[in-house]
Order: C-alpha cells, then structure tokens, then sequence
C-alpha cells in the first residue's frame, strides 16, 4: 500500500481548506459539488480516485489508487428510521445517504471543511447516572459528589475541580 499511502500524503499536502458555503437547518456546511470541484483534479494528479457503494445499511467508502490497484476502504451505517419533519422515507434517506457521503469522502482523505464546529452547539447537563456501584458511601465527598451529580447543575469537569477528584477516580466519573 506504499504507493497510495504516499500518493494520499501529497494529495493532502496540496488540497486546500474547503469553504462552507451551503446553508441548511440552521448550520453551513461544503457540498459535495463543491468538495468535488477541489479535490477531483488532485485526485487525478496525485492517480487517486474513490467510489462510494451502498452496501446493505451502509455505504462503503473506496479510496483507491488508479496505478498500483491499491484500496483503503471504510464503512460507514446509515441510521435507519430516521424521521425529519416534513419529508418522506424516501427522502430522509436520501438525505441520510448523502450526509454520510460527505463526511466518510472527506474523513477518508483527510480533508478540512473550514473550522469544525459539529460539537460546538449548546451543551446540555447529562442526566445522572444510576450505576453509583464505584462510590464509596462511607465518605461524605462522595456523597457530595452523588448529590452533585443528580442535580444536574454540574458537568463533570465542574466536579472533578469542585470536590479535587483524584486522576485513580476520575474515570469513574465519566462511566
């Protein structure tokens, strides 16, 4: 696989970073026109090419270069039962289908579709957890840390700096 690991490292190299220009449901995002326009002529420069196959209920991503016949290959599940306001099956699918086109293409390339902002939406307190099995309950600290949790006031990294979790228990934190 020499040749097309070697082959991706310049075509990642060369390609620039890939502007959002589509607006849709409150957030931007690149098209795959758009990706296409500025990777397709790396691609052939660089003898890469991809092809991306439905395969059951998911969709395989092939990146493959054109000379050497060799593949690196991804798959991607496709939710099912999805439902969006105001659309049918058919089209949730198909809407489904080519999201999951655009992130597996630009993931298997390594591409940068300007800033990633996917997690930057307003967090939301995570409900507590009932599996206290790990705490110990001889402790007043940890029964403030219980009481912490079931609030939901605090993240957990609010806790961990509140009550001085020590790194050994952190973990226990995050299950």
């Amino acid at each position: 696989m020499k040749n097309l690991f070697k082959a991706l490292a310049q075509f990642q190299q060369e390609v620039p970073t890939i502007h959002k220009g589509t607006q849709g449901y409150g957030y931007s995002y690149a098209d795959l026109p758009t990706i296409f326009e500025k990777i397709n002529p790396l691609l052939e420069k660089h003898n890469l090419g991809f092809t991306q196959l439905m395969n059951g209920e998911s969709l395989k991503t092939i990146i493959f270069h054109t000379e050497s016949g060799e593949t690196l290959e991804s798959e991607t599940a496709i939710p099912q039962g999805v439902q969006l306001k105001g659309m049918n099956e058919f089209q949730v699918l198909g809407s489904a289908i080519t999201y999951i086109r655009r992130y597996a293409l630009s993931s298997a390339l390594g591409l940068v579709t300007d800033k990633d902002t996917d997690a930057a939406g307003e967090q939301t307190k995570k409900a507590a957890t009932n599996d206290k099995k790990w705490l110990n309950p001889n402790t007043k600290k940890w029964e403030s840390v219980v009481k912490a949790l079931e609030s939901g006031n605090y993240t957990i990294a609010d806790i961990k700096k509140k009550y001085n979790i020590s790194k050994e228990n952190e973990s226990k934190l995050n299950n």
